[in-house]
Protein backbone atom coordinates (compact mmCIF):
# COMPACT_ATOMS: atom_id res chain seq x y z
CA UNK A 1 0.00 0.00 0.00
CA UNK A 2 1.00 3.90 -0.64
CA UNK A 3 2.60 5.66 2.82
CA UNK A 4 0.11 8.18 1.46
CA UNK A 5 -2.75 5.32 2.50
CA UNK A 6 -5.22 6.79 5.28
CA UNK A 7 -5.00 3.71 6.83
CA UNK A 8 -1.57 3.52 7.36
CA UNK A 9 -1.74 7.29 8.16
CA UNK A 10 -2.40 6.87 12.17
CA UNK A 11 -6.29 8.18 11.49
CA UNK A 12 -6.75 7.03 14.95
CA UNK A 13 -4.87 10.63 15.87
CA UNK A 14 -8.00 12.22 14.83
CA UNK A 15 -7.70 15.46 12.79
CA UNK A 16 -5.23 16.94 15.12
CA UNK A 17 -2.54 15.83 12.62
CA UNK A 18 -4.36 17.71 9.90
CA UNK A 19 -3.63 20.82 11.05
CA UNK A 20 -0.07 20.59 11.69
CA UNK A 21 2.02 22.70 9.59
CA UNK A 22 4.88 19.65 8.94
CA UNK A 23 2.17 17.16 7.96
CA UNK A 24 2.33 15.28 4.97
CA UNK A 25 -1.31 14.00 4.21
CA UNK A 26 -3.61 11.99 1.54
CA UNK A 27 -1.62 12.31 -1.21
CA UNK A 28 -0.28 15.90 -0.30
CA UNK A 29 3.57 16.72 -1.39
CA UNK A 30 5.64 17.86 1.63
CA UNK A 31 5.49 21.41 -0.13
CA UNK A 32 1.48 21.69 0.04
CA UNK A 33 0.57 22.36 -3.59
CA UNK A 34 -1.11 20.05 -4.22
CA UNK A 35 -4.15 20.60 -2.22
CA UNK A 36 -3.24 24.15 -1.53
CA UNK A 37 -5.51 26.03 -4.08
CA UNK A 38 -4.88 29.15 -1.93
CA UNK A 39 -3.64 30.14 1.28
CA UNK A 40 -0.25 28.57 3.00
CA UNK A 41 -0.76 25.31 3.52
CA UNK A 42 -3.98 25.61 2.14
CA UNK A 43 -5.43 27.08 5.10
CA UNK A 44 -8.20 30.42 4.18
CA UNK A 45 -10.90 32.00 5.07
CA UNK A 46 -14.03 31.49 3.35
CA UNK A 47 -17.67 32.75 3.30
CA UNK A 48 -20.07 30.29 4.90
CA UNK A 49 -21.90 30.16 1.47
CA UNK A 50 -18.91 28.93 -0.54
CA UNK A 51 -19.04 25.67 1.98
CA UNK A 52 -21.76 22.33 0.50
CA UNK A 53 -22.31 19.59 3.48
CA UNK A 54 -20.85 16.14 2.24
CA UNK A 55 -23.11 13.09 1.27
CA UNK A 56 -20.73 11.30 2.84
CA UNK A 57 -21.45 12.35 6.31
CA UNK A 58 -21.78 9.55 8.65
CA UNK A 59 -23.80 12.17 11.27
CA UNK A 60 -27.43 12.15 10.57
CA UNK A 61 -29.06 13.28 13.64
CA UNK A 62 -27.40 16.68 14.85
CA UNK A 63 -28.75 17.62 18.63
CA UNK A 64 -30.46 20.93 18.66
CA UNK A 65 -29.27 21.43 22.64
CA UNK A 66 -25.45 21.39 21.36
CA UNK A 67 -25.49 22.91 18.36
CA UNK A 68 -27.07 25.92 20.09
CA UNK A 69 -24.76 25.18 22.76
CA UNK A 70 -21.75 25.26 20.33
CA UNK A 71 -22.94 28.20 18.89
CA UNK A 72 -23.04 30.25 21.43
CA UNK A 73 -19.06 29.50 22.15
CA UNK A 74 -18.57 30.44 18.73
CA UNK A 75 -20.02 33.88 19.52
CA UNK A 76 -18.16 34.12 22.38
CA UNK A 77 -14.99 33.12 21.21
CA UNK A 78 -14.75 32.44 17.64
CA UNK A 79 -14.28 29.36 15.66
CA UNK A 80 -11.23 27.79 16.96
CA UNK A 81 -10.84 24.87 15.07
CA UNK A 82 -10.82 25.20 11.23
CA UNK A 83 -12.97 23.04 9.12
CA UNK A 84 -11.93 20.50 6.37
CA UNK A 85 -12.90 20.78 2.82
CA UNK A 86 -11.94 19.72 -0.60
CA UNK A 87 -12.73 21.90 -3.73
CA UNK A 88 -15.85 20.93 -5.82
CA UNK A 89 -14.65 19.80 -8.84
CA UNK A 90 -16.11 22.52 -11.36
CA UNK A 91 -17.79 24.67 -9.28
CA UNK A 92 -14.75 27.51 -8.22
CA UNK A 93 -14.59 28.88 -4.87
CA UNK A 94 -17.17 26.11 -3.62
CA UNK A 95 -15.63 23.24 -1.04
CA UNK A 96 -17.52 20.38 0.43
CA UNK A 97 -17.43 19.72 3.98
CA UNK A 98 -15.39 16.66 4.77
CA UNK A 99 -15.27 16.94 8.73
CA UNK A 100 -16.81 19.93 10.52
CA UNK A 101 -20.54 20.25 9.47
CA UNK A 102 -21.36 20.82 13.11
CA UNK A 103 -19.38 23.78 13.63
CA UNK A 104 -20.30 24.88 10.13
CA UNK A 105 -24.12 24.40 11.05
CA UNK A 106 -23.26 26.69 14.45
CA UNK A 107 -21.21 29.09 12.66
CA UNK A 108 -24.41 30.00 10.93
CA UNK A 109 -26.22 30.07 13.64
CA UNK A 110 -23.81 31.91 15.11
CA UNK A 111 -24.10 34.96 12.34
CA UNK A 112 -20.57 34.77 11.43
CA UNK A 113 -19.85 35.36 7.41
CA UNK A 114 -16.32 33.28 7.23
CA UNK A 115 -14.97 30.61 8.57
CA UNK A 116 -11.35 29.40 9.20
CA UNK A 117 -11.05 25.95 6.33
CA UNK A 118 -8.20 23.28 5.02
CA UNK A 119 -8.43 22.66 2.31
CA UNK A 120 -7.22 19.48 0.99
CA UNK A 121 -7.43 17.59 -2.69
CA UNK A 122 -8.64 14.11 -1.37
CA UNK A 123 -9.99 11.42 -3.21
CA UNK A 124 -13.57 10.06 -2.47
CA UNK A 125 -12.20 7.15 -0.49
CA UNK A 126 -9.97 9.22 1.26
CA UNK A 127 -12.70 11.85 2.11
CA UNK A 128 -15.05 9.25 3.16
CA UNK A 129 -12.39 7.34 5.26
CA UNK A 130 -11.85 11.09 7.42
CA UNK A 131 -15.48 11.72 7.43
CA UNK A 132 -15.46 8.22 9.19
CA UNK A 133 -13.47 8.16 11.76
CA UNK A 134 -13.48 11.73 12.62
CA UNK A 135 -16.92 11.24 13.52
CA UNK A 136 -16.57 7.63 15.52
CA UNK A 137 -13.77 9.38 17.71
CA UNK A 138 -16.56 11.64 18.68
CA UNK A 139 -18.88 10.03 21.95
CA UNK A 140 -21.78 12.08 20.98
CA UNK A 141 -22.37 10.21 17.77
CA UNK A 142 -25.19 7.72 18.35
CA UNK A 143 -25.13 4.03 18.00
CA UNK A 144 -26.60 3.29 15.15
CA UNK A 145 -24.46 5.56 13.15
CA UNK A 146 -21.23 4.74 14.53
CA UNK A 147 -22.90 1.27 14.07
CA UNK A 148 -23.16 1.91 10.25
CA UNK A 149 -19.68 3.85 9.97
CA UNK A 150 -17.74 0.69 11.43
CA UNK A 151 -20.13 -1.79 8.77
CA UNK A 152 -19.47 0.55 6.18
CA UNK A 153 -15.48 1.13 6.20
CA UNK A 154 -15.41 -3.04 6.90
CA UNK A 155 -17.46 -3.35 3.30
CA UNK A 156 -16.00 -0.47 1.23
CA UNK A 157 -12.58 -0.21 2.32
CA UNK A 158 -11.59 -3.85 3.65
CA UNK A 159 -10.92 -2.71 7.11
CA UNK A 160 -11.17 -5.57 9.54
CA UNK A 161 -12.56 -4.92 13.27
CA UNK A 162 -8.56 -5.56 14.65
CA UNK A 163 -8.16 -2.89 12.08
CA UNK A 164 -10.74 -0.57 13.45
CA UNK A 165 -10.03 -1.30 16.87
CA UNK A 166 -6.45 -0.32 16.64
CA UNK A 167 -7.22 2.83 14.61
CA UNK A 168 -10.02 3.81 17.00
CA UNK A 169 -8.57 2.90 19.98
CA UNK A 170 -11.18 0.62 20.47
CA UNK A 171 -11.32 -2.93 21.68
CA UNK A 172 -12.61 -5.80 19.29
CA UNK A 173 -15.25 -6.95 21.15
CA UNK A 174 -17.05 -2.95 21.20
CA UNK A 175 -16.50 -3.18 17.54
CA UNK A 176 -18.04 -6.72 16.73
CA UNK A 177 -20.95 -5.87 19.46
CA UNK A 178 -21.81 -2.67 17.47
CA UNK A 179 -21.96 -3.87 14.64
CA UNK A 180 -24.53 -6.63 15.81
CA UNK A 181 -27.03 -4.19 16.12
CA UNK A 182 -27.58 -3.74 12.54
CA UNK A 183 -28.94 -7.09 12.34
CA UNK A 184 -31.88 -5.07 14.43
CA UNK A 185 -35.08 -4.37 12.31
CA UNK A 186 -35.23 -0.85 11.35
CA UNK A 187 -37.80 -0.02 14.05
CA UNK A 188 -35.64 -0.60 16.75
CA UNK A 189 -32.94 1.06 15.52
CA UNK A 190 -35.36 4.40 14.94
CA UNK A 191 -35.89 3.76 18.92
CA UNK A 192 -32.07 3.58 19.30
CA UNK A 193 -31.28 6.06 16.95
CA UNK A 194 -33.65 8.83 19.28
CA UNK A 195 -32.47 7.49 22.10
CA UNK A 196 -35.95 5.71 23.48
CA UNK A 197 -33.61 2.84 24.06
CA UNK A 198 -30.28 2.21 24.77
CA UNK A 199 -27.52 -0.05 23.63
CA UNK A 200 -27.78 -2.10 26.31
CA UNK A 201 -31.73 -2.96 25.48
CA UNK A 202 -30.80 -3.29 22.07
CA UNK A 203 -28.22 -6.05 22.91
CA UNK A 204 -31.17 -7.58 25.28
CA UNK A 205 -33.03 -7.73 21.55
CA UNK A 206 -30.55 -9.26 19.24
CA UNK A 207 -31.33 -12.78 19.48
CA UNK A 208 -35.06 -12.45 20.28
CA UNK A 209 -37.67 -13.74 18.09
CA UNK A 210 -39.83 -10.86 17.93
CA UNK A 211 -37.60 -7.95 18.40
CA UNK A 212 -39.49 -5.33 17.01
CA UNK A 213 -42.65 -6.30 19.47
CA UNK A 214 -40.43 -6.23 22.50
CA UNK A 215 -38.81 -3.15 21.68
CA UNK A 216 -42.11 -1.64 21.62
CA UNK A 217 -43.47 -2.77 24.82
CA UNK A 218 -40.37 -1.90 26.64
CA UNK A 219 -40.36 1.97 25.21
CA UNK A 220 -43.95 2.14 26.26
CA UNK A 221 -43.68 0.95 29.95
CA UNK A 222 -40.40 2.56 30.58
CA UNK A 223 -38.83 -0.98 31.07
CA UNK A 224 -34.88 -0.63 32.62
CA UNK A 225 -31.97 -2.76 30.75
CA UNK A 226 -32.57 -5.36 33.42
CA UNK A 227 -36.22 -5.81 32.92
CA UNK A 228 -35.20 -5.83 29.28
CA UNK A 229 -33.44 -8.75 29.34
CA UNK A 230 -35.69 -10.60 31.25
CA UNK A 231 -38.82 -10.12 28.90
CA UNK A 232 -36.63 -11.27 25.91
CA UNK A 233 -35.44 -13.97 28.05
CA UNK A 234 -38.75 -15.30 28.68
CA UNK A 235 -39.83 -14.53 25.51
CA UNK A 236 -37.55 -16.72 23.79
CA UNK A 237 -34.91 -16.76 21.34
CA UNK A 238 -35.17 -17.16 17.45
CA UNK A 239 -34.58 -20.31 17.56
CA UNK A 240 -38.01 -20.80 19.61
CA UNK A 241 -36.96 -21.81 22.70
CA UNK A 242 -37.74 -19.87 25.92
CA UNK A 243 -37.00 -20.07 29.94
CA UNK A 244 -40.54 -20.97 30.72
CA UNK A 245 -40.89 -23.82 27.39
CA UNK A 246 -37.84 -25.47 28.63
CA UNK A 247 -38.86 -25.26 32.51
CA UNK A 248 -42.30 -26.59 31.92
CA UNK A 249 -43.08 -30.47 30.96
CA UNK A 250 -45.30 -32.70 32.06
CA UNK A 251 -43.63 -35.30 34.72
CA UNK A 252 -45.40 -38.68 34.55
CA UNK A 253 -47.06 -40.60 37.69
CA UNK A 254 -43.57 -42.41 38.52
CA UNK A 255 -41.37 -39.21 38.67
CA UNK A 256 -43.65 -37.50 40.77
CA UNK A 257 -43.97 -40.90 42.98
CA UNK A 258 -40.45 -41.35 43.54
CA UNK A 259 -39.66 -37.30 43.98
CA UNK A 260 -42.33 -37.70 47.24
CA UNK A 261 -40.30 -41.19 48.48
CA UNK A 262 -37.17 -39.29 48.11
CA UNK A 263 -38.07 -35.95 49.65
CA UNK A 264 -40.05 -37.75 52.66
CA UNK A 265 -37.25 -39.61 53.54
CA UNK A 266 -34.30 -36.99 53.57
CA UNK A 267 -37.09 -34.39 54.85
CA UNK A 268 -36.04 -31.77 51.97
CA UNK A 269 -37.75 -31.45 48.89
CA UNK A 270 -36.56 -33.23 46.09
CA UNK A 271 -37.05 -32.23 41.97
CA UNK A 272 -36.48 -34.75 39.57
CA UNK A 273 -36.00 -33.53 36.16
CA UNK A 274 -35.75 -35.22 32.62
CA UNK A 275 -37.11 -34.37 29.49
CA UNK A 276 -36.07 -37.72 27.25
CA UNK A 277 -36.96 -40.45 30.53
CA UNK A 278 -33.03 -41.19 29.86
CA UNK A 279 -30.95 -38.69 31.81
CA UNK A 280 -31.79 -35.46 33.17
CA UNK A 281 -30.94 -34.02 36.79
CA UNK A 282 -32.01 -34.51 41.05
CA UNK A 283 -32.26 -31.33 42.45
CA UNK A 284 -32.58 -30.86 46.46
CA UNK A 285 -33.40 -27.71 48.10
CA UNK A 286 -32.17 -27.46 52.43
CA UNK A 287 -33.38 -24.20 54.13
CA UNK A 288 -30.19 -25.20 56.81
CA UNK A 289 -26.36 -26.13 57.10
CA UNK A 290 -27.85 -28.95 59.17
CA UNK A 291 -30.13 -30.40 56.71
CA UNK A 292 -27.16 -29.94 54.29
CA UNK A 293 -24.98 -31.64 57.14
CA UNK A 294 -27.52 -34.06 56.61
CA UNK A 295 -27.64 -34.66 53.18
CA UNK A 296 -23.90 -34.78 52.86
CA UNK A 297 -24.21 -37.87 55.54
CA UNK A 298 -26.73 -39.95 52.98
CA UNK A 299 -24.46 -39.15 50.08
CA UNK A 300 -20.94 -40.40 52.08
CA UNK A 301 -22.90 -43.81 53.98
Amino acid sequence: MSENNPKNRGLGRGLNALFEDDEVFAGVGEDGNASAPAGSNGRLTVGVEQLQQSQIQPRKIFEEDALNELSESIKAHGLLQPILVRPIEGEEGSYEIIAGERRWRAAQRAQLHEVPVIVRALSDIEALEIALIENLQREDLNAVDEAMGYQRLMNEHSYTQEKLAESLGKSRSHIANMVRLLNLPDVVLAFLERGDLTIGHARALITAADPEGLAREIVAKGYSVRQAEALASEAGGKDGSSSKAKAKYKKDVDTVALEKDISDRLGMRVSIDSKNGKSGKISVKFKTLDQLDTLLKHLSS
